[in-house]
């Protein structure tokens, strides 16, 4: 299957370190071949990078690793193709407008036997993906429940978790989403998350020669959070999310979230 990677900050943050561990997965330390994608928000804004090459052989990829473009979220996918072709339009992440506002959203897992039952209306797949097509159906659903877009938008992401327990019918259905302020983790089976804050510590990459000291990259008020299928360092306590349970970040804290007792 596929690996996810996720970051919400307080501040503009480069991912480049996170980044560097997960396009390890993607053909060296990993099998995720088929393709990897990254989403940045600036603003209003979203510049978005894909390339259908493994990620471990990709300039572009080499690129993003070495270009520290900050964000306060950012969502990230390396794909090990089981529905649809290995091609541009069906790499992660995808994207779409809602409301005025860019929504972005990667998928890992495999559903199965959902064809008749998601059926879209506003909001059409590109690609041929069982992730693009669950995609379209959430926002076909939220766009249908809210024709306006509602004052609190915790109320839109909580029922976007509603959706993704009813997409969990079909399979393994681990999904990160953003509209740029707030970013949801949903667990289906494998989902972690670290939120790092003062004080801080060196990370040493499980994937890849590299420690950090983020003492000297970051200041006392910092707040990042990141989320990724498996963790992406080995000194690191992170949170391992259970089955079904969802978190709602926003500038690096969790606002929202069903927890699952293990």
């Amino acid at each position: 299957m596929c690996e996810l990677l996720g970051m919400s900050a307080n501040v503009p943050t480069d991912i480049c370190f996170s980044f560097a561990g997960l396009l390890e997965r993607g053909g060296n330390t990993g099998p995720h071949r088929d393709g990897w994608g990254i989403t940045f928000y600036e603003g209003k804004g979203c510049r978005t990078f894909k390339d259908s090459k493994p990620s471990c052989e990709s300039t572009v990829a080499n690129l993003v690793r070495d270009y520290p473009i900050k964000s306060c979220a950012v969502i990230s996918h390396i794909r090990q193709a089981n529905r649809g072709r290995v091609c541009l339009e069906n790499t992660h992440p995808f994207s779409r407008e809602l409301w005025g506002k860019n929504f972005t959203y990667a998928h890992n897992g495999q559903l199965s036997g959902y064809t008749s039952q998601l059926k879209t209306k506003r909001f059409s797949p590109v690609g041929n993906t069982d992730s693009e097509l669950a995609f379209c159906w959430i926002l076909d659903q939220v766009s249908q429940r809210y024709p306006e877009k509602p004052k609190n938008m915790l109320v839109v992401f909580n029922y976007i978790a509603k959706l993704a327990d009813q997409l969990r019918q079909f399979g393994v259905f681990n999904m990160l989403m953003s509209d740029g302020e707030h970013l949801i983790a949903y667990c289906s089976n494998h989902l972690s998350w670290i939120t790092r804050r003062a004080p801080f510590g060196e990370a040493r990459l499980a994937d890849t020669d590299w420690i950090i000291d983020f003492k000297k990259e970051t200041t006392p008020n910092d707040i990042v959070t990141v989320i990724a299928t498996k963790p992406l360092t080995t000194n690191e306590a992170w949170e391992t999310m259970q089955p079904g349970e969802f978190k709602v970040f926003k500038l690096g804290e969790v606002v929202s979230g069903k927890k699952i007792d293990k």
